[in-house]
């Protein structure tokens, strides 16, 4: 049986699907076939429901949840960091400043977090996550949101920091921040469903046991090359909850849909989100 497989080309994701792309484990009778691009394609290709199995932004998920389960391996969960807010002048405020700011796709995690940290702003302007930096520096645009690799390497270029998005929630949700997850499309046999979230979780567990092997497989699509800034990015983004979301997991994301819910941003959501 084949499977359409969308994922990302930020380390996180080629991290935890080598394994189960490059026949390093068993697939159990599956054939993955791989698509990678930047998470807003992704995210907008959900729409459609093009794919069986997608990495998807939680904002995305709170507009295709009818179509798409969330799987419990696999996801992006942040602690205490996330999307940053940056710009080239520390003075900037944006609780109070009209500004004009570059998002990585309006329905990724990161402008989600910037429209309930800051409602004011208004103005906004799309571009691929990796070319915001020289947005900002260009003069395109007032401020930018960051995400992937970008956030840890920013200041190299010049840019400050005027919010770290992830903080603020942390310190408005107490939990960790739901950015992306791994999403298996409602047509799918819920055992082939539950087969498939075994396997993410397989080669998860295979990249942990031999991280050494996915450097070759991440560094053919990561932004950076630098080894210390992969590292720094897998250790913020892959963690426990990437194996296995657990209460804490899928409490943050009952939270992240709650808070979009007070900010009017969507209706309910029942409470069968999950395949297991």
């Amino acid at each position: 049986m084949k499977i359409s497989l969308g994922f990302s080309t930020c380390p996180n994701d080629t991290f935890i699907f080598d394994a189960l792309v490059n026949g390093k484990i068993d697939t159990e009778g599956l054939e993955f076939v791989p698509y990678l691009t930047d998470v807003e394609d992704l995210n907008l290709l959900a729409f459609s429901g093009e794919l069986d199995v997608t990495k998807i932004s939680y904002h995305a998920w709170l507009h295709v949840w009818k179509s798409y389960r969330i799987l419990d391996s696999g996801s992006a969960l942040g602690k205490g960091s996330g999307p940053v807010l940056v710009a080239k002048n520390e003075c900037l405020d944006p609780r109070y400043l009209s500004l004009k700011v570059a998002i990585p796709g309006e329905y990724t995690t990161a402008n989600l977090l910037l429209r309930l940290a800051y409602p004011n702003i208004k103005e906004k302007k799309v571009f691929v996550f990796s070319d915001i930096e020289q947005a900002i520096l260009d003069d395109l645009v007032d401020a930018g949101v960051l995400i992937h690799e970008n956030r840890f390497t920013y200041e190299k270029r010049g840019l400050v920091l005027l919010r770290d998005l992830g903080q603020f929630w942390n310190e408005t949700a107490n939990a960790p921040i739901p950015l992306g997850g791994i999403m298996a499309h409602r047509r799918l046999p819920q055992d082939v469903a539950e087969k498939i979230n075994r396997l993410v979780k397989k080669s998860l567990e295979y990249a942990f046991m031999f991280p050494e092997g996915t450097m070759a497989y991440m560094r053919q699509f990561a932004q950076s090359m630098e080894e210390e800034v992969l590292n720094a990015h897998l250790k913020t983004f892959v963690n426990e909850y990437s194996l296995e979301l657990g209460a804490e997991g899928k409490r943050a994301i009952q939270i992240l849909i709650d808070k979009s819910i007070e900010a009017g941003l969507i209706n309910d959501i029942p409470e069968d989100y999950f395949v297991i």
